[in-house]
């Protein structure tokens, strides 16, 4: 994996649009010329570009419609499956996700920023899958977050119990629906430690539904960010949420001291669901990939946690 490397040392538009489908396939998918142009590492390029680095590129190859590393060919059928299934599923799960980030933010008062991410964001959702969120707190609330979400989801999900799953979305009592996928604390923002393309991508394929201003702190903060994707210039509000005419709980009702308990919570559970996986390896896998890209800041890493 490259870190840290500058976008003006990349000697082509090729080379960038090659490391753009490299980053893409560390995530497990693929995106079409035209997506793929104006996603593209160091700024957007023309689809036409896109389509003659993929056939000047011994690494690169479009399959089925969808342009991916040679070695993934293998799988760009059911890549391509995925972005067929996001046309269907993704607008029922996108509005069902902005009405639980209303409830989310209107019950926990330290939660400062809410971007979707995951497969919902990038393209390639499926019903089977979770929904992912990034999340930016207050200093001292990052545990407690963690907590919410999943108590939140929890109770959404019974809701939902009818919801295919997967390995990993399967639960005992509900399937896994809402997930927290990064929670950084607004001081962990400035500067990120990590300003990194993988950290960059990640920021741009989110979509922010609440605290779009908090958002935009962070990546002014981190200009870093936008060398790798200028794109993250350019956010769209379409799914932004207003919550001044909704009561939100007092923010004292959430003191930092909880944090520590609700670490102790948090790892004891997030524990139990990898022991409920513990026949299934490609979904542990998966979990493991996910929190090594999150790296410093996923939870549950600390020696006193395990």
């Amino acid at each position: 994996m490259v870190i840290g490397q500058s976008p003006t040392q990349v000697p082509s538009t090729s080379e960038r649009v090659r490391r753009t489908v490299a980053l893409l396939s560390r995530r497990g998918f693929a995106l079409r010329p035209d997506r793929l142009a104006a996603l593209c590492l160091g700024g957007s390029v023309s689809e036409a570009d896109v389509r003659w680095a993929a056939a000047a590129s011994s690494d690169l190859t479009l399959e089925h419609g969808l342009v991916v590393m040679r070695s993934d060919r293998a799988r760009a059928g059911e890549i391509a499956s995925r972005a067929a299934d996001h046309d269907s599923d993704a607008p029922h799960y996108m509005a069902m996700t902005v009405r639980f980030v209303r409830m989310l933010v209107s019950f926990a008062p330290f939660i400062r920023s809410v971007s979707i991410a995951g497969s919902l964001a990038s393209g390639g959702f499926r019903a089977s899958d979770d929904v992912d969120l990034n999340l930016i707190v207050d200093d001292g609330h990052r545990h407690l977050a963690y907590v919410v979400v999943n108590v939140l989801g929890l109770v959404h999900a019974l809701r939902h119990r009818s919801k295919p799953v997967d390995d990993l979305t399967r639960r005992p009592l509900a399937p896994r629906l809402m997930t927290a996928n990064l929670i950084l604390e607004r001081s962990q923002c400035h500067p990120l430690l990590r300003q990194d393309e993988d950290m960059a991508f990640e920021m741009a394929m989110s979509q922010p539904v609440f605290g779009l201003d908090v958002f935009d702190e962070v990546v002014r903060a981190n200009p870093s960010l936008s060398d790798h994707f200028p794109q993250l210039g350019y956010r769209s509000p379409a799914l932004v949420i207003d919550t001044a005419s909704r009561v939100r709980l007092p923010a004292w009702i959430f003191p930092s001291i909880l944090d520590s308990a609700a670490r102790r919570v948090g790892a004891a559970a997030w524990h139990y669901m990898q022991w409920t996986r513990r026949r299934k390896p490609e979904a542990l896998a998966r979990v493991a990939y996910v929190r090594a890209t999150m790296r410093p800041y996923s939870l549950f890493d600390e020696p006193d946690a395990t």
